[in-house]
This record gives C-alpha cells, structure tokens and sequence, in this order.
C-alpha cells in the first residue's frame, strides 16, 4: 500500500489529472485514471491552476484537462475511453461548444518547441 500511495504523493497536475474540483478552505480534488486525492493549496497556487489554459472549467466548481479528453457524447465528456467504468463529466451543450472550440484551435496550432 505504501509503495502505491507514495506514487500519487508527487501529482502533476497537467500530466496526471483528468479533472480536478475546488472544495472549501483551499482543498483541491485531484481525479486521474485510478485514484482521487485530495489537497490542501494555497491561494496563489489554486489561482494559477484554474487559470491555467490547459483546463477549462465545466461548471462552478470543476475543471477539465483539455489534454486528456477523448471525447463528447450524449452531454458528458469522455477521458481516455467511453467504456462504463471509464470516467465522464456531465456538460452543459454551451460548455460542449466552448469545448469543441478549445479542441480545434489545439490542434490546428503547431506544437510548441
């Protein structure tokens, strides 16, 4: 158990999240392919990972990794496979547009160096 936890100790947040949630009192839930983990930040440091361009916020309180969606279907966005225990996000068809928009200029600019 140990050895399992100690890989999730050190999170990167572009690189092994899918989403995250903003609770109270600074406490960010972190959600990837296999764990949820909770952490307590700092204001400075909360701020600058909702406003990083790599997420988008989905509702009030979440924020999706633009990296790691594979999909939009029937009102929920998809990451990594749509099978039924893979994990979803309901979205609203505004936020799908805003989405889609965010998907498309991504991949039309040219990888940066």
């Amino acid at each position: 158990m140990d050895v399992a936890m100690s890989r999730y100790e050190v999170i990167d947040p572009k690189k092994d999240t899918l989403y995250f949630r903003v609770g109270s009192h600074g406490l960010i839930s972190f959600h990837g392919r296999n764990y949820n983990i909770k952490r307590r930040m700092s204001a400075e440091q909360r701020l600058g990972l909702m406003q990083d361009p790599d997420f988008v916020r989905v509702s009030s309180d979440c924020y999706a990794n633009l990296n790691k969606i594979s999909a939009i279907v029937d009102d929920y966005i998809y990451f990594e496979d749509q099978n039924p225990g893979g994990k979803r996000l309901p979205v609203s068809k505004r936020k799908q547009q805003i989405i889609r928009q965010l998907l498309r200029e991504r991949s039309a600019s040219p990888a940066l160096a």
